[in-house]
């Protein structure tokens, strides 16, 4: 079983903080819909033995298209590949897409999981973030949502300048009055060339802190584990059988197909991806070629990816697998490794499982790397 994902590249504005491949014109809206249909036959043969489970439109934000325009693409899909067993159909969102008739619309069309990019209900942090839409909107979507849809997620961020404590208390509390069912936190990250990071470098903009950060994160895990949300993934917190299916199977390692400008796929060690250039990319597909690059995953690769994937989810790194995809120096290496970070209190060893503790779960990505194989 492997995964469908749709990279949907527009938005309404750009959001400071984001470096994920976009287009805030929608100059090339319809050739970019009509390209991505003829992707989806152009690369049928190359996956006709697959069933799927998930179908995932991402973004950008897959919100802005109409009812119309999805029904189109999923209509293509299922002509072009099985997806007689998905059991997970997720589209992102801002709230500002969300009405009532568009959600009715998209139920009707097989949709059953909403991602929501709320991020803050203070009207001052969006702007900060310079997020298309407002704080009472916000609000209004998650309403709307439920009406429809009884699987949904709500993302936030914390860790920047502009969060107090306090702020991120009364974000998360409203999301547990609302009864949210899945909630993603991210850190903020100031990722290069981003106009975040040029505001930062100009002075226009305070540095993020990172203590204050690891201080929220802490509360978070706290708070959120105390209300009967499991913290399955780093990032990732859900109410009984609300984990998310296509996330989780990225995480798991198993096989993707990714349709549209700058999307991945993944399929036995190979990992390719489109170019990240809408006019390039419709241009490619229009002469009947796909833009795309590859890579062979190193034994070296797969090891780190393992590791970095599996320290992430609650399940842990299976150390059978561990050792069955390393040398025996390799794996003692990495034991011995472990035995450091057991000492300090930062992860576990459970029979053939190594699972970060809370307080590891702070250092996640230096734990992976200290596990990296050179």
């Amino acid at each position: 079983m492997a995964g469908i994902y749709i990279h949907i590249p527009f938005c309404k504005q750009a959001c400071h903080y984001c470096n994920f491949h976009f287009s805030t014109s929608l100059q090339y809206k319809n050739e970019f819909i009509a390209a991505l249909l003829k992707e989806f036959a152009l690369r049928k043969d190359e996956w006709c033995t697959v069933q799927f489970e998930t179908i995932y439109f991402g973004g950008g934000t897959p919100g802005i298209l109409t009812v119309t325009e999805i029904e189109s693409i999923l209509k293509t899909i299922k002509e072009n590949y099985d997806c007689t067993e998905v059991q997970e159909l997720c589209l992102e969102m801002n709230p500002d897409d969300v009405t009532l008739d568009k959600m009715k619309g998209l139920k009707a069309l097989g949709v059953n999981r909403i991602s929501l990019g709320v991020q803050s209900f203070y009207e001052e942090d969006l702007k900060y973030m310079n997020r298309s839409h407002t704080a009472e909107k916000a609000v209004e979507s998650i309403s709307i949502i439920k009406e429809q849809f009884e699987n949904y997620t709500v993302d936030l961020i914390y860790g920047y300048p502009l969060l107090t404590d306090e702020k991120l208390e009364t974000n998360v509390s409203k999301l547990i009055e609302l009864e949210v069912p899945h909630i993603s936190i991210y850190g903020m990250t100031v990722e290069p060339n981003t106009a975040l990071d040029h505001f930062i470098k100009k002075g226009q903009e305070k540095p993020l802190n990172t203590a204050s950060g690891a201080k929220q994160f802490e509360y978070l895990m706290q708070r959120l584990e105390a209300n009967g949300l499991e913290h399955y993934e780093i990032s990732s917190y859900a109410k009984e059988g609300h984990r998310a299916i296509h996330n989780s199977n990225y995480w798991s390692g198993k096989s993707y197909i990714g349709f549209g400008p700058g999307a991945h796929s993944y399929k036995e060690n190979i990992r390719a991806w489109n170019i990240s250039n809408n006019a390039l990319y419709i241009k490619s597909i229009e002469n009947g070629e796909l833009n795309q690059e590859e890579e062979t995953l190193s034994v070296t690769d797969i090891l780190n990816e393992f590791v970095l994937l599996g320290l992430r989810v609650k399940e842990g790194l299976h150390l059978k697998k561990y050792k069955a995809l390393s040398s025996q120096e390799q794996f003692n290496t990495m034991l011995l490794k472990a035995e450091k970070h057991i000492a300090k209190g930062l992860l576990e060893k459970t029979d053939d499982v190594l699972k970060l503790t809370k307080k590891g779960r702070l250092y996640c990505d230096g734990i992976s790397a200290d596990f990296f194989v050179d």
